[in-house]
């Protein structure tokens, strides 16, 4: 009987240790990982309808999960997974996502629009796209290298109004042509 009871107390505490082992909480990579069928391995986009996640700010990145979450940031799958997580883990994600490498991707542009896009940056976005679009500004996404089918889907959400522009983006962009938005996509898909 001592045996019996002995058997149990040891099945019992493995459970213990094993619903403890279970209730830590996910690291922010696991999180990220998540997010790799869309968005690449450690963020590095390779489906051009999908922006990289790679060396975004943590603030731009969680201020697009909460617009996601809440319905206010347009989506036809991100609003429903951003329903999923907590604000935590979406700091969380960030933060992983912020400290990976920035990720340079290849892809066919107009070499008279890049270099239009070029000089439009220069006096448009620089002050919040710094260094050509590869660092963003506070809550400012990376622009650099993002596949230009996606910055041109976001840019017709914004010119739209299914999207909100930000105050000082719409003082920069309603000035622009469409020709002259088309040539600023393609210098930022451009950079490396």
């Amino acid at each position: 009987m001592t045996m019996k009871w002995s058997g149990w107390a040891l099945a019992a505490g493995v459970l213990a240790v094993s619903a403890t082992a279970q209730a830590a909480p996910p690291s922010p990579a696991m999180l990220s990982h998540a997010c790799a069928g869309c968005h690449g391995t450690n963020g590095g986009s390779a489906g051009l309808t999908m922006p990289s996640l790679a060396s975004q700010s943590k603030t731009a990145i969680v201020d697009a999960m909460k617009k996601f979450k809440s319905g206010e940031r347009p989506s036809t799958v991100m609003g429903r997974l951003a329903k999923g997580y907590t604000d935590a883990e979406f700091e969380a994600m960030a933060e992983f996502f912020s400290k990976q490498k920035f990720h340079p991707t290849t892809q066919l542009v107009d070499a008279a629009k890049v270099k239009r896009g070029a000089e439009l940056q220069e006096a448009n976005c620089s002050r919040c796209h710094l260094e050509d679009g590869k660092e963003g500004k506070d809550d400012t996404p990376v622009m650099a290298s993002q596949w230009l089918t996606y910055l041109q889907m976001q840019m017709d959400l914004y010119q739209s109004g299914a999207r909100k522009m930000p105050e000082k983006m719409a003082e920069k962009v309603k000035p622009l042509s469409k020709q002259d938005l088309e040539a600023l996509l393609h210098f930022y898909a451009s950079v490396k």
